[in-house]
């Protein structure tokens, strides 16, 4: 087994990085298109087939599945996001092996507070400056600054990733870990929940973890409100994102 890769940290941002970075960023934004853009195995969990803009989506036990949500948007051209409280909860290179594009997705950490340079204030700002903002919310997060965001997604027209850490979860690896415990109370679109989880690779006490299908349960209100659940590769074997073939008797259970 390969032992996890040290995390990347980055100095607390400054309000005017922020500002500058509004400024760079929001004029390549896919302000035209409703619908951001999801890889090809993800699609199926959501109600529209991609993250509609103005929306909040949680995502619970997957750091792997919150790149995987931003890589198709990624690879559209969008610029894309991460703040964590401390230092981000992934690492670069794993963004890119989920295909994100490094080059338009700043890892930003932040203070716990709300005042500038604060996790609230962070994820503010920068849900002015891009299309998708993947968040860690702090165990405290008061319910005012949840309401702010979701109102501020909603006016920009960015997509909130919220990720989240179910007790269930399955630790992964060399994604970087994420809270023990959420803050977030505010309800969400869809929410992507990894409800089983298992390796591949590994022998009698010898070999390297090389794939992993997970199964995921998709819920939320409105459209989403009928759970929908998928099995995935991720990551896949040779990496990326895989949906695992449907059988004629799964499809049938699924659509019942």
């Amino acid at each position: 087994m390969s032992s996890a890769r040290p995390a990347v940290s980055a100095p607390p941002p400054r309000p005017a990085d922020l500002v500058e970075a509004a400024g760079r960023a929001r004029p390549v934004a896919l302000a035209g298109e409703r619908l951001l853009p999801v890889l090809p195995a993800l699609r199926s969990l959501l109600p529209e087939g991609g993250l509609r803009r103005g929306s909040v989506v949680a995502v619970a036990g997957s750091t792997s599945l919150v790149l995987a949500l931003m890589a198709g948007a990624s690879a559209a051209g969008s610029w894309c996001a991460a703040v964590a409280v401390g230092r981000p909860s992934l690492h670069p290179e794993a963004a890119v092996e989920h295909g994100v594009a490094l080059g338009r997705f700043p890892l930003v950490s932040a203070y716990a507070g709300t005042g500038p340079g604060g996790w609230s204030w962070v994820v503010a700002a920068l849900l002015d400056a891009v299309d998708v903002v993947a968040a860690w919310p702090p165990g405290h997060l008061p319910p005012a600054d949840a309401r702010r965001l979701v109102a501020r997604a909603r006016d920009r027209g960015a997509v909130l990733v919220v990720a989240e850490r179910n007790a269930s979860s399955v630790p992964e690896r060399n994604a970087g870990s994420v809270p023990e415990r959420s803050g977030w109370t505010e309800a969400v679109d869809v929410r992507l929940t990894v409800v089983a989880s298992e390796w591949e690779g590994i022998g009698h006490g010898h070999g390297r973890l090389r794939a992993r299908r997970v199964e995921v349960a998709a819920t939320g209100r409105g459209a989403a409100s009928r759970e929908r659940r998928a099995v995935l590769w991720l990551p896949a074997h040779g990496g990326g994102v895989a949906a695992e073939p449907t059988t004629p008797a799964a499809a049938r259970r699924q659509a019942g």
